[in-house]
């Protein structure tokens, strides 16, 4: 009778003894996932992912790019910003497709658009279409403009000249004057006025109806606004989406989408995290 171990009989108690020690007391691992096992699980992370961005998107903050040239100097082609939907409260216009049933707005906290803001709104005329500009008029306000110049309550808005800029969109060039204009609540922002003559320098005064707002783009004579009665005319609360926060990107778009190789160069850097917001408030008046 042999009674040395046997060797294979070490080696098995050994490996034995090993996974004891690595597995928890009580704890069976679990198995390898296959293919539809795997699918099933990174679908429900994407779904998970695809909610929590509509519920920012909704609630919180949704992106817009500016595809015009109506709010320079503020605003230039190819920003992209973040507007802030809980500025004002929610109206059904706060949500995709405008699909909410909600009536005028809700949880506003009290809080209204003042004068300066820089808001995105659903145009009156076309509900599909989203127009960005600076909140000139409250409720009751008159506004008229005039040579130029922006009279709110038959009080001329004091502008102070900047200087001469040379405007290049594209292939064209247009040289404009630069002002600061303070609109009554201290609020100081930069507008264009190619001239004082143009079509939009002489209108007749508006009465802003309750509940609605007057909008103009800060380049004066390239933007399309509540002056133009009926395109755009007075926006009810209902229709602002919510007020422009800050960019978090800025192209000059002289690269193609694949000219990647260009695309660092292409990047405002200076313009990345701004804040859209006026630079001055003082008290209401």
């Amino acid at each position: 009778m042999n009674d040395k171990p046997d060797l294979n009989e070490m080696v098995a108690v050994s490996t034995a003894k090993k996974e004891a020690k690595e597995a928890p007391s009580g704890v069976e691992k679990a198995p390898p996932m296959n293919a539809r096992e795997e699918w099933m699980e990174f679908g429900k992370t994407a779904l998970v992912a695809l909610i929590f961005a509509v519920l920012i998107r909704t609630f919180l903050l949704e992106p817009f790019n500016i595809p015009s040239g109506s709010m320079k100097p503020t605003l230039l082609v190819g920003d992209y910003l973040f507007v802030s939907k809980p500025a004002y409260g929610y109206s059904k216009h706060s949500f995709p497709f405008s699909f909410a049933p909600i009536e005028g707005r809700v949880w506003t906290g009290g809080r209204t658009p003042d004068r300066g803001d820089v808001i995105v709104f659903k145009l009156p005329t076309n509900t599909k279409i989203d127009f960005i500009k600076r909140v000139i008029g409250l409720p009751g306000d008159k506004i008229q403009v005039k040579e130029g110049l922006l009279y709110i309550n038959g009080k001329i808005v004091p502008r102070e000249e900047v200087g001469l800029v040379q405007d290049v969109e594209g292939s064209s060039k247009q040289t404009l004057m630069q002002y600061t204009e303070t609109l009554p609540n201290g609020v100081k922002h930069a507008i264009y006025e190619a001239s004082d003559n143009h079509p939009l320098d002489n209108t007749p005064e508006y009465t802003v109806p309750k509940g609605h707002y007057f909008m103009m783009g800060d380049n004066r004579d390239n933007s399309q606004d509540s002056r133009v009665q009926e395109e755009v005319g007075f926006v009810p609360l209902e229709n602002i989406v919510g007020r422009a926060a800050f960019l978090f990107f800025s192209t000059n778009g002289k690269a193609s989408i694949v000219e990647f190789w260009k695309w660092p160069s292409t990047i405002r850097y200076s313009r990345l995290f701004n804040v859209v917001s006026p630079k001055l408030k003082k008290d209401k008046k």
